[in-house]
């Protein structure tokens, strides 16, 4: 036991960034996973971590372990959120489309995450949380994780990563990139449905005695449901090139704010 006390700081720091990762990440972060299960098993990865790479340099308990902490939670938080964002993009499609179907007011409360949520929305993100799964791409993250020790070791340099603005950067182009994909992922149904309102107004002109205020609602509906109906096959070709970019996205933080293994 005297041999693996001066080791135990670097469990507590990989136990720090594995539990904020754990918080922050997808599938790992919602309410329907007990506290307790959280806990347990970013203690078992800690562990598992701690026998790989906690024991080559021992790590002082001092002033500075606490900045230590402070910066193990943060690469933890920024590797999870990053992960979580590119989800964000099915939600953001899916308002997109609930704002052309006229189903904008009528949100509903998500389940995984206690907040409310467009209708098309939360089953792009449920539907899309299921293809994660059984892509196994939980495993995946878990596996990015443990081999982001690679590039940010128990003693990176996140801060001067911040200094410099590369952190800053990233998460601008990380926005950026989500908001294209919502775009390209609600293209099809908003374009649809923007066609269906030229046709209404041009409706509307030639005969006037229709009341297109009535009709128009259960038509953009009808026509949006019919869509979403025939396109729902080619969701898993696009949820693959999302979790293919999330991945990738996740490499290029880690190298960015990282140091080249030896």
């Amino acid at each position: 036991m005297e041999m693996w006390i001066p080791y135990l700081p670097n469990w507590l720091l990989i136990f720090c960034r594995i539990t904020a990762f754990l918080l922050a990440a997808p599938v790992f972060s919602t309410r329907g996973i007990p506290s307790q299960w959280k806990i347990g098993i970013s203690a078992m990865i800690a562990f598992l971590a701690f026998a790989a790479i906690g024991l080559q340099q021992p790590t002082a308990m001092d002033g500075i372990f606490v900045l230590s902490i402070i910066r193990e939670v943060l690469v933890g938080v920024l590797l999870g959120f990053t992960a979580y964002l590119f989800f964000t993009a099915v939600q953001i499609a899916g308002s997109f489309i609930d704002i052309q179907m006229g189903l904008g007011i009528a949100n509903v409360i998500d389940p995984m995450t206690g907040a409310q949520s467009p209708l098309i929305g939360n089953f792009k993100f449920i539907l899309a949380m299921l293809l994660f799964l059984s892509f196994n791409g939980h495993h995946y993250m878990i596996d990015g994780f443990m081999k982001s020790y690679e590039w940010l070791p128990i003693n990176n340099e996140l801060f001067a990563g911040i200094q410099r603005g590369v952190v800053h950067e990233f998460l601008l182009r990380s926005f950026a990139n989500v908001f294209a994909i919502a775009l390209q992922m609600s293209a099809p149904l908003v374009v649809a449905l923007f066609l269906t309102d030229i046709g209404l107004g041009i409706l509307s002109k030639t005969a006037p005695q229709f009341n297109i205020f009535v009709v128009g609602v259960p038509i953009k509906i009808i026509v949006g449901f019919l869509l979403l109906i025939m396109i729902l096959p080619g969701f898993i070709y696009l949820f693959q090139d999302l979790f293919g970019s999330l991945f990738q996205a996740l490499d290029q933080l880690v190298k960015l704010i990282g140091t080249s293994p030896r």
